[in-house]
Formats: C-alpha cells, structure tokens, sequence
C-alpha cells in the first residue's frame, strides 16, 4: 500500500515526536527500519516498502535540499542554466549507504514472508523539484525551460537518468526485491510533452536495469495517468501503476493482459463503512482480472486513516476467493473468458 508506513499510524507519530525532522528519520538506518517494519509487524502486507523519499538520493550527486515543515522541499540553489549544471557530479553512493544497509536488514527481518520493495523518482520528476527550487502546483519554470533552454534541461534530466539507474542497481543489490518508479509529475505535462521530456528517459533506465537485473520487476506510476496509459507501456516496465481516477476496467482494456497492472483503490475510501472498503476492493480486482495485478491504493494514505481501516484492506485482501470473485463476473458478463 503506497505511503503505508507513515504518518498515519499512531506508532510513527510517537516516534516522530521524539525525531522531529524528517530528513533524521528517513536517512538514519535504526529509524528507517524501525519504520518501514512498523505496517508490516501491524498489518503483515506482501510488500515492506523502504522508508525513504524520491529526493533523498539528491545530496549524493550535488544538489543539496532542505524540508521545511510547511514548505515541504526546498531547493535553495536551483539548475536553470549551464552555470548551474556544474554543481553535478557522478552519484556518490557510499552517501546513501544507510539506504542500502536498512534493505539487506529489511530483507533479513521478513526473511521470505513479504517483498522488500524499494523506489525512486523519474528524471522528469526530480527534475521538476530541482528546477523550480521545491513542490510547485504550474510547473510554469521548468514547462518554459522546454522550450527556451531545452539543451540544459536535457543535461540535467541525462545526469539525473545516469544517477537513477545506478541508485535503482545499488537497491536492487542491496536486496530489493522490486522497484517502483515514481513519475509522480509526469501527469502534469500534456501526452506529446511527456513523450518528448519524460518517456525516453524512464525508457533509457528500464533498459539499462534489465541488462544488469534482469529478473527485477520494475513498476511505473505517475499520478494522473489517465491520458498516457499506452505511452507508459513503450517504456518496458513490467508493471504499470493506476491511479483512481483511471477505471480500472478501463485501464486493463487499454494495456492488454500481457502487462501487469497495480492498483487502484482511491485512498479516501478507507474513510468509509467498512463493508464499503469490501465492495470497492471486490469490484476492483474483478475489473483487474484473474491475472496480473497487484491490489493497492491508487495514491498514497492519507493523513487520519483510520488505522482499522488500513488493517481491512489487508484482511480482505488475504480473503479473497479468486474462483469465487471471477465465476461471479462470468455470471454478469457471459462473453467474459477467464
């Protein structure tokens, strides 16, 4: 579940008080581990999710960053020029050793019973947080620099590709058993910009990691997705993430059966009657089908879950009567083959 450790759990939120900054609790091995097995001792999931963030890698290849409590990300020097471009250098990856370190421990402490899954962001992605110099809701900065300095910002999404692939190689060694790629803006660009700006990229990093690890599964997911279903797919990643706003019958229509799909319960409905959660997850995975698809939110928790709620969704999960499910489709939809 994306964003399953965290925030809403009352047992983060203690140790969040004793560890104020997010950046201590997400770069410090004992605390990464500590929270990234906390949904897992509460919930058993099949996937333990690293604790970490899409701009930790940062420092180690020359971009510095703050988090500010109402800010969120700061960037105090962004890259918009060839000048700026000089602050880069090779990703120094003994700088995110306590990454590496909290998954082989990970990987130990669940030993075969769940996934160990690790992830970063996409080129265009990081690219927006270092451009506009943190979160921004116009991406007016960096959409500009398409066009009036293309030829930086394809340097700087050429070393960010370089940089994501051997982080993703370093986690994957390190004992992830999967990787999520985040192209959490790459909605935000229109289908033919993303194509030009973000495609060939992701596509340069699946290529690259498959050569050296071919046997990791490797997902991608962008919110607001919608629109770039078929795009996403050219990419080669074995596994394509849908948010909710995607109907998931739509989606596996759109992609075909020979790709995995993950998703796409919208986060808000674990603030609903339970028996509603059940319903939702039910129709879910009928429109998924039998095969292929990875049960999951369609974003990431909410701040004030409810706790309980979270503990259904896995409960329901683990429920599930396949055979039962399908047959039940079959009645409804009798062209349906399973």
């Amino acid at each position: 579940m994306m964003r399953q450790a965290g925030r809403y759990m009352a047992v983060y939120k203690k140790l969040a008080e004793k560890h104020p900054s997010f950046r201590e609790r997400s770069e410090t091995t004992d605390l990464i581990v500590e929270i990234s097995l906390q949904p897992w001792k509460a919930f058993r999931p099949d996937g333990v999710i690293i604790f970490s963030d899409i701009l930790t890698p940062l420092p180690a290849f020359g971009v510095p960053f703050d988090i500010e409590e109402v800010r969120g990300p700061v960037i105090s020097s962004p890259i918009r020029s060839e000048e700026g471009l000089k602050a880069l250098h090779p990703i120094d990856l003994e700088k995110l050793s306590f990454v590496g370190e909290s998954l082989k421990i990970l990987r130990k402490e669940v030993g075969g019973h769940a996934a160990v899954l690790g992830f970063v962001g996409a080129p265009w992605t990081i690219a927006t947080y270092i451009v506009e110099g943190g979160t921004t809701r116009t991406y007016t900065i960096i959409k500009s620099m398409c066009h009036t300095q293309p030829h930086v910002l394809r340097t700087l999404l050429s070393h960010l590709t370089k940089a994501i692939t051997e982080y993703i190689i370093y986690q994957v060694e390190s004992g992830a058993h999967c990787i999520q790629i985040f192209d959490s803006w790459g909605g935000q660009l229109p289908p033919d910009m993303w194509e030009r700006w973000s495609k060939p990229y992701i596509k340069e990093i699946v290529d690259s990691v498959k050569k050296k690890c071919p046997e990791i599964p490797l997902v991608l997911y962008i919110n607001g997705n919608g629109g770039l279903l078929e795009r996403m797919k050219e990419t080669g990643v074995d596994v394509i993430g849908l948010d909710w706003t995607v109907d998931m019958a739509d989606g596996r229509r759109r992609l075909g059966n020979g790709i995995s799909v993950q998703g796409n319960v919208d986060p808000a409905y674990l603030f609903s009657p339970l028996n509603t959660v059940t319903e939702e997850i039910q129709r879910v995975v009928r429109c998924a089908g039998p095969r292929r698809h990875i049960l999951n939110l369609g974003h990431g928790v909410l701040v004030g879950t409810p706790e309980e709620a979270v503990a259904h969704f896995f409960e329901v999960a683990r429920s599930l009567e396949f055979e039962t499910l399908f047959q039940d489709k079959a009645a409804e939809e009798p062209n349906l083959v399973i």
